[in-house]
């Protein structure tokens, strides 16, 4: 009977202490896990990585621009872009941009995401991931721009026809008599 007793209290103490951990890793993230996991994910210099990536094309779109209206603009004109672009992009208020961030973290990942992240990103992995993840955005961004400028300029194109084409209805409508209109 003792022995009884000692194995079903050992029972009930085993599945309680895994209930307890599962309701634990179903328990909302606090802020203190999101910051941890924005911690272990290197948050401030990968962004400011990505910044930098991202400030490459702006530099190619400023210096496209300029090569297309050079005659028309001043001497430092992509030289003063670059310049503000890059200011810009430093006087970042990343601080307060991370903390906007939590409440987001919070509503879309338990407690027990958050480790789970935590614990890849602590991984060799997770680490490579997070190292080649600012050259692979640069390269793919620098890869998708041509298709994206040629999208754009298709939808523009069609844009303008639609516009056109509304356009021609509605002279047409006006130019009728409200006799013909009905």
């Amino acid at each position: 009977m003792k022995r009884f007793l000692v194995t079903a209290i050992f029972c009930c103490t085993f599945t309680w202490t895994c209930v307890a951990q599962q309701s634990m890793a179903d328990s909302p993230a606090t802020k203190e896990d999101v910051e941890r996991y924005l911690q272990t994910v290197h948050s401030r210099e990968m962004i400011n990585q990505m910044m930098d990536a991202m400030s490459k094309p702006m530099h190619q779109m400023a210096h496209d621009e300029y090569m297309k209206n050079r005659d028309k603009l001043p001497r430092d004109f992509e030289a003063q872009t670059n310049k503000r672009v890059d200011s810009m992009l430093k006087a970042r208020p990343w601080d307060e941009m991370l903390q906007a961030m939590v409440p987001t973290y919070q509503k879309h990942f338990t407690k027990g995401d958050i480790d789970a992240l935590v614990v890849f990103y602590s991984s060799s992995t997770g680490q490579k991931l997070l190292r080649e993840l600012p050259a692979i955005m640069s390269e793919a961004m620098q890869s998708m721009m041509p298709i994206m400028r040629k999208h754009m300029e298709v939808v523009n194109q069609s844009l303008k026809e639609e516009i056109a084409e509304a356009l021609k209805k509605s002279q047409k409508v006006s130019n009728q008599s409200p006799a013909q209109q009905n």
